[in-house]
């Protein structure tokens, strides 16, 4: 096993946090950037908590996959919410998270696969 292997195993082995979760989202869509050749993710949903904070977050690879996932996830500043839903917009320049095909978005019940370069563009 090559060392780079054994460090993402030793890193997934460790604890994992309790004050984030996946949470859903209803849409997500990939927009070019400013400069030629860049591009990036927008996606937008429900969060449960007021105060809740959403975040995309790129998985880690060894080497690079067809769809990179990104996560979508929620964290509670204090560890206490405010219990009322409100809409939610994050977004992520994707600068070296692009796997071969695309992207995966992957949220707390569904994930979504999205081409990139978007073919609508």
């Amino acid at each position: 096993m090559t060392e780079s292997k054994l460090q993402l195993r030793e890193f997934e082995a460790r604890p994992r946090p309790s004050s984030i979760r996946l949470i859903d989202f209803e849409e997500a869509e990939v927009r070019p950037g400013i400069v030629s050749g860049t591009y990036i993710l927008i996606v937008r949903g429900t969060k449960p908590y007021l105060n809740m904070e959403v975040t995309l977050k790129p998985l880690v690879y060894i080497r690079q996959p067809e769809y990179w996932g990104i996560e979508v996830i929620g964290g509670l500043p204090g560890g206490i919410g405010l219990p009322t839903t409100a809409p939610y917009i994050a977004s992520l320049p994707l600068d070296g998270t692009i796997g071969t095909q695309g992207i995966e978005v992957i949220g707390a019940t569904r994930s979504e696969k999205i081409a990139v370069p978007p073919n609508k563009y």
